[in-house]
Order: C-alpha cells, then sequence, then structure tokens
C-alpha cells in the first residue's frame, strides 16, 4: 500500500529505508529476527566485524521503520545509532576477538558524544516538564507508576521522602552536569563516567526499562580508557590484547573513512542540538530518515497514581451480574495483586509495556488494544503465547472484556504485592459476533 503512495517500491525505499520491501511476511520476519540473534551472539563473542555489524545496523532500521507503533520506543532509535558508531571500530573483514587495530579515537570521541545527548535529553526533558522533578517529588510516585516495575520497586518505593530527595537531586546532577566531566581531563572524564554508570545501575535495580540502561552502559564505557581498563580487567585478557595489536598498522582506508563519518555526524548533530536548546524539546525522535543521529529523553512526566487495565474473559453465553470472569495474566503487567514483580530487563516484553501506555488513555488512543481484544475472541496462538496465562486453556471465551483499576504498592511485608481499586469500564463485554467491533476492526484494515 506504501508502495502505490509512494509511487515505487524505489520511491517507497528512499521514504522509509527497510530491508523488507524485498518481503514483508512472517516468514521474512522471523529469519531477520533469528538471524540478528545468532550475529549478535557472534558477536558478543568477539567474532565479528563491520561488515556483519553493519547488517545488523540496517536489519535494526528495518524493524523499527515497519514495527510502527510496537518499535516506536527510544532505546530502539538509541539501538541504530549505537550500533552504526560500532561498525567503525571494527576491522572490515576480519573476524577474531582480538582485531590488530585500536580502535579510532574519534569513534570513542563519537559514542561520548551520544551518552553526553542521551543524559542530556533525560535531564533536560525533566526540567521543562513535571513539576515534581523541580519539587524533589518525583521518586514519591515513580517507582509506583513507571510502566513495569521489577521485583526491587517495592523497596524503592518504600524509602522516605528524604531519601527519594536525594535520589532526585542525584539524577540532576548526573543527568545535567556529568557529561560536561566528559570533555576534561582524563580523570574528570573518568569521575563523569564512573557518575553516569552509577545512575544506570540504579535505574536498572528499581525498574525494568527494557534494554535502555543497558544499552546506555555501552555509550558510557567509552568514558573510560584503556590505561583504566588493563587496571580492572583480568590480566591475561589484558596480555592477549596487547600481543594481538603489538605489530599494529594503521589503515589509511579505516582513517579517512572515519574521518568522512565524523564530519557527517557533527552536521547531523546540528538538529538535535538545536532541540535540546529548544523550550519545544522533542523527545526520543529522528531528523533524518535514517536514525543515525536522534534526540533522546525519557519521564519528563510522572504519573501520581498507576492506572491499569485487567483484560477478562467468559464462555458464558450471556453476560448478567453472576457472569464468573476470568482474568488473563501478563507476562510483566500487574495482575494479580498477590504476584510480585518480575524481573524483564534487559529484555523488553512490548506488549506489557504499551498496556502501561493504554491505561492512561481510551480504546479510540489505542486501537491495537481493541485487536488485541478481538484475538483473545478467537484464542488465537501466537496472541496467547505472548501472556503469561490463559485462563480458557486455548479455548476460545464467549465474550472478552476490559477494566481499569487503580494499583498501589503494599506495605512492605504486607500479604499481598499490590493493592487494587475499580475504577470502571474501559471495554465493555464484546464477542466476536459483535457488529460494532466488526466494523471498527474494518476501519483499521484488520478485518476482511
Amino acid at each position: 500500500m506504501f508502495a502505490a503512495e509512494a509511487g515505487s517500491r524505489a520511491a517507497g525505499f528512499w521514504e522509509l529505508p527497510s530491508l523488507f520491501w524485498l518481503g514483508a511476511n512472517d516468514t521474512a520476519l522471523r529469519f531477520a529476527g533469528w538471524t540478528g540473534a545468532a550475529l549478535s551472539l557472534a558477536m558478543l563473542a568477539g567474532y565479528t566485524n563491520a561488515v556483519v555489524l553493519a547488517f545488523l545496523c540496517a536489519l535494526q532500521i528495518s524493524l523499527c521503520n515497519v514495527g510502527q507503533v510496537f518499535y516506536g520506543f527510544g532505546w530502539e532509535l538509541q539501538l541504530v545509532e549505537t550500533g552504526f558508531l560500532c561498525i567503525f571500530l571494527c576491522p572490515l573483514l576480519e573476524l577474531r576477538p582480538f582485531p590488530r587495530r585500536p580502535p579510532p579515537r574519534a569513534v570513542i570521541w563519537l559514542l561520548r558524544w551520544l551518552a553526553m545527548r542521551i543524559m542530556w535529553g533525560a535531564g533536560l526533558i525533566k526540567l521543562r516538564g513535571d513539576s515534581c522533578w523541580r519539587d524533589l517529588t518525583c521518586l514519591d510516585f515513580h517507582f509506583e507508576t513507571q510502566p513495569v516495575p521489577s521485583p526491587l520497586t517495592p523497596y524503592f518505593h518504600a524509602l522516605p521522602h528524604w531519601a527519594h530527595a536525594v535520589g532526585v537531586v542525584f539524577n540532576h546532577i548526573v543527568e545535567l552536569g556529568a557529561p560536561f566531566l566528559v570533555l576534561g581531563p582524563r580523570r574528570v572524564r573518568h569521575v563523569g563516567g564512573a557518575l553516569m554508570l552509577a545512575l544506570q545501575i540504579i535505574l536498572i535495580a528499581s525498574g525494568n526499562l527494557a534494554f535502555l540502561n543497558w544499552l546506555t552502559v555501552v555509550s558510557i564505557l567509552a568514558c573510560f580508557d584503556d590505561g583504566l581498563w588493563r587496571r580492572i580487567l583480568p590480566s591475561a585478557l589484558v596480555a592477549r590484547a596487547q600481543a594481538s595489536s603489538s605489530d599494529a598498522v594503521p589503515s589509511r582506508g579505516q582513517g579517512l573513512t572515519v574521518a568522512l563519518v565524523t564530519v557527517g555526524i557533527v552536521a547531523l548533530s546540528i538538529a538535535p542540538t538545536i532541540n535540546l536548546l529548544s523550550g519545544s524539546q522533542l523527545m526520543n525522535s529522528s531528523f533524518t530518515r535514517l536514525p543515525i543521529v536522534n534526540t533522546y529523553g525519557a519521564f519528563g512526566r510522572v504519573g501520581r497514581e498507576r492506572a491499569q487495565l485487567v483484560f477478562e474473559g467468559t464462555t458464558d453465553q450471556t453476560v448478567t451480574p453472576e457472569t464468573n470472569w476470568l482474568p488473563y495474566a501478563f507476562k510483566c503487567q500487574p495482575g494479580d495483586p498477590a504476584r510480585r514483580p518480575c524481573w524483564m530487563s534487559p529484555y523488553h516484553y512490548r506488549l506489557d509495556w504499551l498496556l502501561w501506555f493504554a491505561a492512561m488513555g481510551s480504546p479510540r488512543d489505542y486501537p491495537w488494544a481493541v485487536h488485541l481484544v478481538w484475538k483473545l475472541l478467537a484464542a488465537d496462538p501466537p496472541t496467547l503465547s505472548l501472556l503469561a496465562d490463559d485462563p480458557f486453556h486455548g479455548v476460545a471465551p464467549r465474550y472478552v472484556r476490559v477494566d481499569l483499576y487503580r494499583y498501589k504498592l503494599g506495605p512492605l511485608g504486607s500479604k499481598g504485592w499490590w493493592q487494587r481499586t475499580r475504577l470502571g469500564s474501559w471495554l465493555p463485554p464484546l464477542a466476536r459476533d459483535n457488529p460494532d467491533l466488526q466494523s471498527y476492526l474494518r476501519q483499521q484494515g484488520w478485518l476482511k
């Protein structure tokens, strides 16, 4: 459809670069996923080169451009930018854990520049956004209302107000001040990197922000030089790395390529920098078709109460006050108040994240949630695989409804992890033969 609107596949590719112009069926998507996973595991083992990383970067761009709302998270863009810069840290074709040439210093500085923009973007959007970041009360609410709480979240939430206030001050110091230290001498840069790294570790422990913080650590590690790593890493590993690079010969081609890339990154950084300085700062956006230099930010606003959607179904043929409704359980979103919050990070349960957004809006704001109800009514196996529990064990229910609740973390040591209050109906009981439901799905292009 988009190709027809653009005029041709070539025109469509120019507007929306993606490998999936070659084919976008389920088989192609699965192939892309498993290929990316295999190449990523090889990269973690040290067997990679610029070609492999370029292909992984192309895969990520392709997924972002076809994934729509399920790939509309800021860290997807951040993964593209980080992956793009890492292409130029590797040899072009050679596959070995210890490359003979040292990484170009310009690319190390570009990774530091990425870390600085991530921090500044997050810090500035907070100061310009919710007043609770200025009056130091945001953490009184944040841990309870964040998208996907972790098992440690209740303990962070239970800290006294003064500890939360100190946490907000520390957050401002790190996100707004520490990036300037990266521009200083070696020891000062190490302090800036250590502060940013400490904040990421706290965020990983206190929440389930998918792979955002783990990915941010990658760019922050560029703040530490080889002299520091020699003292930290095992001596055998250091010896192997030094032996591998003892006969290093500078590559003129790599040097020229890195110089051109650096000039390009500097030019593409103008728009994100202006955005950071503007009063109408955008979060998690790209200004070019290829998102290789972007703007970032997180939690410009913090909710004071946690709204939660509860999906329930029944096999009863008619809905009455006595109808027995059974709840669906999602992988990490709160449901049963007695269930402990789960670990997700660095994995990303996209459906669970999007349910958090949907609870703050209406079905018209999040049509995919209505489509989810349709899939549950059909007991669609791929959809049910996204859940932690199907109360009907693969049998299609007669009706599905969605209720809206307010969830609050219970006191430490109480019987349940959550306390909840029903606020009302978010989506009334629906059956597959409901004409309004079918009409709405046709309008969205999900039902022929």
